[in-house]
């Protein structure tokens, strides 16, 4: 065979193992069906739908530009396996778009800032709390129950969760702990950044449960265990636990899994419940000069108010199916007045979304934008973008 013929060969062989591997790559199609973009959904991705072995070494492609996305890992169950991986599109309205499968290692793959972060706060006696870049949060542990309890001072009784108003993209927990804990200054203060001024004491603030009995509603107190999942570019997630609590009679076992992703004002709460058939989900009327509304089609429920210097809005968001109605909660005891949607427990669970949306933030400036807001994120979390696997 003369050096022509082998060259031709060889280029031959080059070839056909070229289109054998590129006919072994897998893609993804994701699909919007609604009339708005999507810039800011997390597509989870798990070995079982890919059909791989392991997903730490996987990376996803944008099929259109070839670039690599922010991507993120998470272990759900805490075994050590990676259970899955997390990426958000970006979609026009009535569009689909393909995303290309590849082998990527972890120092190739594109850094981001891990702008969802939680984490436990023994400085501040035991708070966990979670942020994103638009918002944050915070709930209470038992070491704070017990400073109450022994009439220590500092301590918060609560299974309320907090908010706090931060106006800037980049993460402030560890900052702002540090400006109260190890400085002369305060978060309750605004530098530039924001400020916790959201009071909570024994209401619900921000998302927080309560199960009816008669006119009197009944709560946990603090959080007893608390595990984070993950942190990350694109989502932070945790589990809750609580002590059992009495609901006049029913005895209610309470946990929580908790996660927060990029550029959403709203937390996810799957909360697991034995005891009781239906729950509550509730938002402070603090100082009651607000107005309450809700939507039962869409099954979000609001509370904008005057807030300090600016003004607030606060919301919970649930599939309508779950959604029972809502009610306003108002009664002379301090903190106890809330707005509260009513929610259907199914197979001992119930998910919802409790976040809010700051004036002076800049992103949403009032009611009406406020209640727009809350329109479209319940149209994208009953409509979810659909995905396939393309092979």
């Amino acid at each position: 065979m003369n050096k022509s013929r082998i060259l031709i060969t060889a280029l031959f062989i080059v070839a056909m193992l070229s289109c054998s591997t590129k006919e072994k790559r897998k893609s993804i199609n994701v699909k919007n069906t609604l009339d708005t973009e999507r810039t800011f959904e997390t597509i989870e991705l798990t070995k079982d739908f890919l059909k791989v072995e392991d997903l730490k070494s996987v990376g996803i492609q944008d099929g259109s530009t070839g670039k690599l996305l922010v991507t993120q890992t998470v272990d759900t169950d805490g075994d050590g396996e990676i259970d899955q991986l997390l990426f958000q599109p970006q979609l026009e309205a009535n569009s689909e778009k393909t995303y290309v499968i590849v082998s990527a290692l972890e120092s190739e793959k594109p850094k981001s800032i891990e702008y969802c972060f939680s984490r436990f706060v023994p400085e501040r006696t035991d708070d966990y709390t979670w942020e994103n870049d638009k918002v944050a949060f915070r709930v209470y542990g038992p070491t704070a129950q017990k400073m109450v309890e022994d009439s220590i001072k500092g301590g918060t009784l609560s299974s309320g969760v907090d908010a706090w108003l931060k106006k800037v993209d980049y993460p402030i927990i560890n900052k702002w702990y540090k400006k109260e804990t190890e400085t002369s200054g305060t978060y309750h203060e605004d530098d530039g950044e924001g400020l916790d001024n959201f009071h909570v004491g024994i209401s619900r603030g921000v998302g927080g449960i309560a199960h009816k009995k008669g006119d009197q509603y009944y709560f946990s107190k603090n959080y007893t265990e608390y595990k984070t999942i993950t942190t990350g570019p694109i989502r932070t997630s945790f589990y809750l636990n609580y002590e059992d609590w009495d609901a006049d009679g029913n005895i209610v076992q309470e946990s929580r899994v908790i996660s927060l992703d990029f550029g959403s004002h709203f937390s996810k709460f799957t909360i697991s419940l034995n005891g009781i058939d239906t729950i509550s989900a509730g938002l402070t009327l603090h100082e009651k000069d607000g107005e309450v509304s809700g939507n039962n089609e869409k099954g979000w429920l609001s509370y904008w108010q005057p807030h300090g210097v600016s003004e607030l809005g606060t919301a919970i968001i649930v599939a309508p199916s779950a959604f029972l109605g809502y009610e306003k909660y108002d009664v002379k005891t301090k903190d106890l007045s809330n707005a509260y949607a009513q929610l259907k427990i199914k197979e001992r669970k119930v998910v919802y979304y409790a976040g809010f949306g700051w004036k002076e933030a800049g992103e949403i400036k009032n009611k009406q934008e406020w209640e727009s807001y809350l329109n479209d994120f319940s149209e994208k979390i009953n409509n979810p973008i659909i995905v396939t696997l393309q092979e």
